[in-house]
């Protein structure tokens, strides 16, 4: 377990395209009162782009940690998803696929694209911003992440 002394504010990237749920996290993110830094993007072109460091996203900070829905416009989820976990310089990463999808064939699709783990999105405002903080919490407290450049 990670002393608290260790504790260091991520980078966290949010991938989704509903503003109620980029708001409802923010919101988890807001409430848990670390010092993680929530950068949101609102499609996968977009997300690529952060990731590489492109354009308008030239100096964004490298995420330590990305939250991914499958469900986006003009690169879905799991073709990011696939992006990152094929670059060398983006495969260390965890990315959580953060969703509303139970189809198995996602959660099947997803792993075997290398997900690091697979969360579906509660539709009860309460319990989102729970899940939301459990995975906050876990990534924060009891994974060590890699430093990623």
């Amino acid at each position: 377990m990670i002393e608290p002394s260790d504790i260091r504010p991520i980078e966290v990237l949010l991938v989704e395209d509903d503003p109620g749920d980029v708001l409802m996290t923010t919101e988890a993110f807001e409430e848990n009162k670390v010092g993680n830094r929530l950068h949101v993007v609102s499609d996968g072109v977009e997300a690529m782009a952060f990731l590489r460091r492109e354009g308008k996203y030239a100096d964004a900070p490298r995420p330590d940690l990305v939250l991914l829905d499958l469900n986006l416009p003009k690169m879905d989820g799991r073709e990011v998803l696939t992006a990152i976990k094929g670059d060398p310089q983006l495969r260390r990463i965890p990315v959580v696929i953060l969703t509303t999808s139970e189809a198995e064939e996602d959660v099947l699709r997803s792993y075997q694209l290398h997900a690091n783990a697979y969360v579906t999105k509660p539709v009860d405002f309460e319990q989102f911003v729970k899940v939301v903080r459990q995975v906050d919490d876990f990534f924060l407290t009891v994974v060590r992440l890699p430093r990623v450049q």
